[in-house]
């Protein structure tokens, strides 16, 4: 009876093993149908630098941060690439073997890739040591950028989506709260700062200046998504609302607006058009109403106050 139950005991132990090889062991042969069916589109012809089917070269960079590394990437998504490869009902798995069969098509030994070793610790200097170390003051250069960096973050206007320090300027699709980062279709699309090169420069928004560049004939914007031979109905009339105070009055250029926008986007929802119909004030701006409804989203933001208070005031003599 003792007999039989060590045997039973063993049996269940060799199947438990057997399982939890089975759970935590890449197979790359199950791999392959998730790489046919989700991995392919990308990687068949390196898409926003994707390392490429079959190139061992490619994946042997990678595999040098070790497997556990690469599945971790994959799982949680890295630089262009989406979590998951933009496919969330995959399990953790099923991409741990599609990277073991991504290695093993390239000709890649996954197993023989660990990753990199852990540096060693350093050991603690001695109290008598510390005394001796002298601190290395930043230079006047240093803790002049230092300076900047902090009064352009510290200035940022969180009202204003377009108002942001210049190292988040121009962010990629799938860093710009706008287009979907779940989406794999989001990593094809081209960076702004890549697509805006050629464009003539402005110091706000997006740093594009749209109405320059649609006058040299850089840009040639669609009036109608459906009829591509439907031309703007161009307005050439200027609105001047004045405003009070020493701040010059406000001047509102219907021809820019209306080579890239039908009337119907701002009447009569928005605007009603009719004279002392429409109380604006900058809080109700910034507040994303009246002209928030473009301006510091789609559109440059308040900040460039000139841009808008441009028609100047008669300076009236104390005499008059």
């Amino acid at each position: 009876m003792k007999a039989i139950f060590q045997i039973v005991r063993l049996t269940t132990f060799l199947l438990v093993a057997a399982s939890l090889n089975n759970l935590y062991s890449a197979d790359d042969k199950k791999g392959a149908v998730v790489v046919e069916t989700y991995c392919k589109g990308c990687h068949q012809i390196g898409v926003l630098g994707a390392p490429k089917l079959g190139d061992k070269k490619d994946w042997q960079k990678r595999a040098e941060k070790g497997f556990e590394q690469l599945v971790q990437h994959a799982v949680n998504g890295f630089n262009s690439m989406p979590a998951k490869g933009g496919q969330p009902a995959l399990t953790h798995n099923e991409v741990e073997n599609a990277v073991a069969n991504l290695l093993t098509a390239a000709g890649v030994d996954y197993a023989d890739n660990p990753g990199p070793k852990a540096e060693p610790k350093q050991k603690t200097a001695s109290k008598k040591t510390q005394k001796t170390v002298v601190r290395e003051q930043p230079t006047k250069v240093e803790k002049k950028t230092q300076s900047k960096v902090k009064t352009r973050v510290g200035n940022s206007n969180r009202f204003n989506r377009l108002m942001k320090p210049r190292e988040q300027w121009n962010p990629a699709p799938a860093k710009d709260g706008i287009h979907d980062p779940d989406n794999e279709g989001t990593y094809l699309l081209q960076k702004p700062k890549e697509a805006f090169a050629d464009l003539n420069k402005s110091s706000s928004g997006n740093r594009v200046d749209w109405v320059k560049a649609l006058e040299n004939k850089l840009i040639s914007p669609r009036f109608d998504l459906n009829d591509p031979d439907k031309e703007a109905f161009v307005m050439d009339l200027d609105i001047v609302r004045e405003v009070k105070g020493s701040m010059p009055d406000v001047v509102y250029p219907h021809k820019q607006h209306t080579q890239w926008l039908d009337c119907s986007n701002c009447h009569p929802d928005i605007f009603i058009p009719k004279k002392g119909a429409n109380q604006i004030s900058m809080a109700s701006i910034l507040m994303g109403e009246k002209c928030g409804v473009c301006h510091g989203k789609v559109a440059f933001p308040v900040s460039e106050c000139r841009r808008c208070h441009s028609k100047s005031k008669k300076i009236k003599s104390f005499g008059n």
